[in-house]
């Protein structure tokens, strides 16, 4: 998809209200203040060390009271002690009396005494987000709360907003065996929801297979919608070491944002992901290692940030040039069905996809790339619409928006709502430039194989040739560099992650039409 070909937000016949769980207000902070109540690990991978690592990541400021010291290393806890409950409330007096909190997430209690003492706290000062991780065992399947403390920790469940079990905590929330499928794990979510009327995160992450899946549940009648589940690939690595405690408090402060549920997922599930992926670099431990919280902070130098850019983009450009879809289209020998799928999927972005490019111009900083991006929009629109629909005019095709382009689209709204130009622009650059390298080898490959006239998409590769394209291609990576090497460590950390993440929808649109057909 390139932004002058297709576009990237909803079409006007849908509006955002498909991005459901919008019950929780932002607190307006550009930096908010989290706090995280949890216990500690001295390896650095979980507990409030991860979590404030993961709030420092996601562009909040962290604080922490400590429920528990752990004795534990990557290969598992051997002693817990739990500290006074008086000496918690202590804590978390001096830091409410003090600072705004504008989100809490909890973590490890311990103990029954520690959750009084924190369900006392919550329901004096009552922060605008609360996330409760409900920390039962350990991944290394050490119990970390007394059996005698369920009952208390059932009971603070419902001044939750966001409840985020593992799969063994969600089934013992219940009163149930862990649910071995996502179905069954679906529907202990709703049950639990049901039970504490919060909405409850079902995370996928130990179930077997390829896909690593998450879902937003809500059965209490708050929400749009009861169940929004979203995608993921799992991530091949036995370093899963607080993950968690990494979700939960990532969670607490990006809602603390976007006061978005599903927004919210959308931003930290790639973050997460890529936290996974690079946690190998780390080398910490002989057991489950932790993650990569900080894998995409990147020290910019001149011109060097869109070259890194393009690097983190090389697998998801050899994973097109791989499609069948891609094949297909190059050789004539793509079936019209698919492409008439493409083209619909493709012409339900564009005049979103303009309103999008509106966006960026609005925040641009300067006069020249308000009109660079202002004249793109423009040209989605007057131009490149003008393709599909002389194509479709002349075959019934079903226009419904399919669930790549509904996930690519909720993917730019979280980034459009971040409020940061330069996230927007790392964000809709993959629609310029993997298009534009595609279309490039592509068309080279038509022209050298004579380009003939009865090649049944000739005119649509002939238009991949288009020079000013290739210009404004040009100039849109030149705008993200230098957006790039002024932002913020914490901007530019959110820059590759809606990079990555478009890249991968990229890849994931071009593959839509065979898995649609």
């Amino acid at each position: 998809m390139s932004p002058l070909s297709s576009a990237s937000v909803l079409p006007p016949a849908v509006d955002s209200s498909v991005a459901a769980f919008k019950f929780s207000p932002r607190t307006g902070r550009d930096i908010p203040r989290v706090l995280a109540i949890a216990g500690s690990d001295p390896s650095g991978g979980a507990g409030v060390q991860a979590d404030l690592k993961s709030i420092a990541a996601n562009g909040g400021y962290g604080m922490a009271a400590i429920t528990a010291l752990t004795a534990q290393n990557t290969r598992g806890v051997s002693a817990v002690h739990v500290p006074p409950a008086d000496f918690l409330t202590a804590q978390l007096s001096a830091v409410s009396d003090d600072i705004t909190v504008d989100a809490v997430k909890i973590g490890m209690l311990g103990d029954e005494k520690v959750i009084t003492a924190v369900r006392s706290w919550l329901e004096k000062v009552r922060p605008g987000v609360v996330v409760l991780d409900p920390v039962m065992v350990a991944t290394s399947g050490d119990r970390l709360l007394r059996e005698s403390a369920e009952s208390a920790l059932r009971a603070l469940l419902p001044l939750a907003d966001l409840i985020t079990p593992n799969l063994a905590e969600l089934g013992m929330l219940l009163g149930e065996p862990e649910a071995a499928t996502w179905s069954d794990a679906l529907e202990q979510g709703k049950r639990l929801s049901a039970e504490t009327g919060a909405t409850v995160l079902v995370k996928g992450g130990h179930l077997d297979g390829a896909d690593c899946p998450d879902a937003l549940v809500n059965t209490g009648g708050v929400l749009s919608a009861d169940v929004v589940v979203v995608d993921g690939e799992r991530v091949p690595t036995r370093n899963s070491h607080g993950t968690g405690c990494s979700l939960s408090s990532a969670m607490a402060t990006v809602q603390a944002r976007l006061g978005d549920w599903e927004l919210s997922l959308r931003t930290v599930k790639p973050w997460l992901e890529g936290a996974l992926r690079t946690s190998g670099r780390l080398d910490v431990g002989h057991g489950n290692g932790p993650v990569h919280h900080f894998h995409h902070l990147t020290v910019a130098g001149e011109g060097s940030y869109a070259g890194m850019l393009h690097a983190e983009a090389a697998p998801d450009l050899e994973a097109i040039y791989g499609l069948g879809f891609i094949r297909g289209l190059v050789e004539g020998t793509l079936s019209e069905n698919e492409f008439a799928y493409y083209l619909a999927q493709d012409a339900i972005y564009l005049n979103g996809y303009s309103r999008v490019l509106a966006r960026a111009s609005a925040l641009a900083p300067t006069e020249a790339e308000q009109l660079f991006w202002a004249r793109s929009a423009q040209q989605c629109l007057e131009v490149e619409s003008e393709l599909h629909r002389s194509w479709l005019s002349t075959r019934r095709v079903r226009a419904e928006l399919g669930p790549v382009t509904k996930a690519y689209v909720d993917h730019l709204l979280a980034a459009s709502a971040s409020g940061s130009y330069a996230v927007l622009v790392a964000a809709v650059l993959p629609c310029f430039w993997l298009y534009a390298d595609v279309g490039a080898s592509l068309h080279a490959e038509f022209a050298a194989a004579g380009a003939p006239e009865e090649h049944p998409y000739a005119e649509w590769l002939r238009t991949y040739a288009d020079e000013d394209f290739a210009a404004a291609t040009r100039q849109a990576i030149g705008i993200t560099d230098a957006a790039g090497r002024a932002a913020s460590d914490w901007e530019r950390t959110q820059m590759l992650t809606a990079f990555r993440q478009s890249c991968r929808y990229e890849v994931d649109f071009f593959d839509a039409p065979r898995r649609h057909g």
